[in-house]
């Protein structure tokens, strides 16, 4: 639970400091208030970066530093950015240890659900891929890293393919790319495996009646071989790729298909369906969470209530009592309804 939090020089922020209630607090206020930026500092100190900009946006503007403080399960916490030449040095400080990355084991789960999640299902496979890999590296502790040694490994190859590199100077990125390539399918393909059944329960739950949704792991590399097939792609698809200037075979080209009663979802479901996939894939997502770090996550909802029907509202709220929440909104009257006085208002000027 975080009980205080202190913004300094952060986004849109000079020096605001606030204090926070167990369960359900509502951030009230006109657009431009600064509703988000304080959802994304919560973010940032919980998980260690933001969800939508690198760190030196984080900065309020023409400043050289920015600080966040707060006390989170008796615990003091600290994030310091400093404008360093042309980079930002960041660094944290959990009660007077200092680090400069967060490990997963410092970290506070937490759960985002932005309005941009909304379009997760319908638009960009790149917006699926990062859905479940956010979700993997809040549950397996070296996914992070592979995520990021594989991101790396890409962009090598890729300049390889610009620069018309000799072909035997890809053998050893092909390599490293499929071994970690593997990975990533391997943790993506037994989530999704393991947890079809909870995702079809929590829909069901949400509407009050009987469907069946499924997810399902699409590649064009087979995944019971995803790493010896993948190196034989990379090494065939060569000219191919070369000719595009990027690397057209990997876990970075797949995706991740959910369906309703047998049927694509970005296909044939109503409006009023894909939002409640994508609500009952968030209370999956808080469910994982819970489930691999034995910690109930903080949820962030930025700006989503008014997204929802009014049967959704009362049951995602019937979901949100037994945690920490913010939600944003600019209208107190469509969230506060649903709790019953059983919350705290958080007035933005």
């Amino acid at each position: 639970m975080i009980e205080t939090l202190r913004l300094q020089q952060f986004r849109s922020y000079k020096d605001a400091s606030f204090e926070f209630e167990a369960g359900v607090s509502i951030v009230v206020g006109p657009n431009a208030s600064g509703k988000t930026n304080l959802l994304e500092s919560i973010l940032v100190l919980c998980r260690g970066g933001s969800y939508r900009a690198g760190d030196a946006d984080l900065v309020a503007h023409n400043q050289e530093w920015a600080r966040l403080d707060a006390v989170v399960d008796g615990s003091v916490r600290s994030v310091k950015l400093q404008q360093k030449s042309e980079r930002i040095e960041k660094q944290y400080v959990i009660n007077d240890t200092n680090l400069k990355r967060l490990p997963l084991a410092r970290t506070i789960p937490i759960v985002l659900f932005e309005p941009n999640h909304l379009l997760l299902l319908t638009q960009s496979p790149d917006l699926r891929r990062s859905y479940i890999d956010d979700v993997l590296e809040q549950t397996l502790p070296a996914y992070g890293a592979i995520r990021r040694d594989y991101k790396r490994t890409l962009a090598q190859r890729n300049r390889l393919l610009k620069q018309r590199a000799s072909p035997d100077e890809y053998f050893v990125w092909n390599v490293r790319l499929s071994e970690l390539g593997g990975q990533i399918a391997a943790a993506r393909h037994g989530f999704i495996t393991n947890n079809n059944h909870a995702l079809n329960e929590l829909y069901t739950k949400l509407v009050n009646a009987e469907h069946t949704v499924s997810m399902t792991y699409k590649s064009a590399v087979p995944t019971e071989s995803y790493s010896s097939s993948m190196l034989h792609k990379l090494e065939s698809s060569l000219a191919k790729d070369q000719e595009r200037g990027f690397t057209t075979t990997g876990p970075h080209r797949d995706d991740l298909q959910l369906s309703i009663d047998g049927h694509e979802l970005a296909l044939a479901a109503s409006r009023g369906e894909t939002r409640t996939v994508m609500l009952a894939l968030k209370l999956l997502e808080v469910e994982a969470v819970e489930k691999a770090r034995d910690q109930k996550p903080i949820l962030l909802l930025d700006d989503v209530f008014s997204e929802l029907d009014g049967a959704r509202r009362r049951n995602l709220t019937d979901y949100l009592q037994s945690h920490q929440t913010f939600i944003t909104t600019t209208d107190a009257d469509i969230v506060v309804q649903h709790f019953l006085g059983n919350c705290t208002v958080i007035a933005m000027d």
